[in-house]
């Protein structure tokens, strides 16, 4: 079984909701959640002028492919109304692929580790509740490390 931790997000809507249907449809699509995050609201990163996020990290164990697990994660962006516009663009659902074990991937569609984790508190806050002695396998920090060494001041506050 791989070890999947995973970043959900959503500044458009009832952000509560788009949240809750994407985890239903991964429990559903592609495995059980094994813990979730709570719910960070998180300032807009990379587009500062776009509404703020709620952003909340869950952990799953599944024996698919890393390329179908992103497959079924696109599909159920997709789902959930996900448009890709723009770089850092508003939207219904993001999700991200954080770790899968301690595989390191690097495929033009797929970068694991996900290469911004390590410099984004809206992505170590809730990892770090739930996962904070685990090693980054490039880094080989574990992620309560990598929280205490960031730079972002970024404001995140649990909901």
């Amino acid at each position: 079984m791989n070890n999947i931790f995973l970043l959900l997000g959503s500044n458009l809507g009832d952000r509560k909701l788009f949240l809750k249907q994407a985890i239903d449809h991964i429990e559903a699509d592609i495995a059980p959640v094994v813990q979730l995050s709570s719910v960070f609201e998180t300032q807009s990163w990379g587009k500062t002028d776009a509404p703020d996020y709620l952003n909340q990290v869950i952990q799953l164990h599944t024996m698919l492919p890393a390329s179908i697990l992103l497959e079924k994660i696109l599909a159920i962006e997709i789902l959930l109304g996900r448009e890709r516009k723009e770089k850092w663009g508003s939207r219904t659902i993001d999700i991200d692929i954080l770790f899968y074990g301690d595989e390191v991937i690097h495929k033009p569609d797929l970068q694991v580790p996900h290469p911004e984790l390590h410099k984004r508190r809206f992505t170590l806050e809730p990892l770090a509740e739930i996962a904070a002695a685990f090693i980054h396998p490039v880094l080989h920090k574990n992620i309560l490390q990598l929280k205490n060494e960031l730079i972002d001041n970024l404001v995140v506050k649990k909901v």
